[in-house]
């Protein structure tokens, strides 16, 4: 877990909630059991579609230098903050 992923889930979550129940509506589906199902897998799929678009980020981006990332215990120990 990293913290662009968890700032990508205000993004991710409400566009995959929002794209599946939409798809619902317009397929003629807008009963509860499928609305809730829509959003329910909109909810699931959040944190590893943040995920992914976090490592397609860093993999792209040429200053970002892995090495450097440090845990928050490694940085704990090290007296950073």
């Amino acid at each position: 877990m990293d913290r662009l992923s968890i700032y990508l889930i205000l993004v991710t979550g409400p566009t995959l909630v929002g794209t599946f129940v939409i798809v619902i509506l317009s397929l003629g589906l807008g009963t509860a059991p499928w609305l809730i199902g829509a959003a329910g897998l909109g909810l699931l799929l959040t944190y590893p579609a943040a995920y992914a678009v976090s490592k397609y980020i860093k993999r792209r981006d040429p200053e970002w230098d892995h090495r450097r990332e440090r845990r928050a215990s490694e940085r704990h120990v090290a007296g950073l903050r």
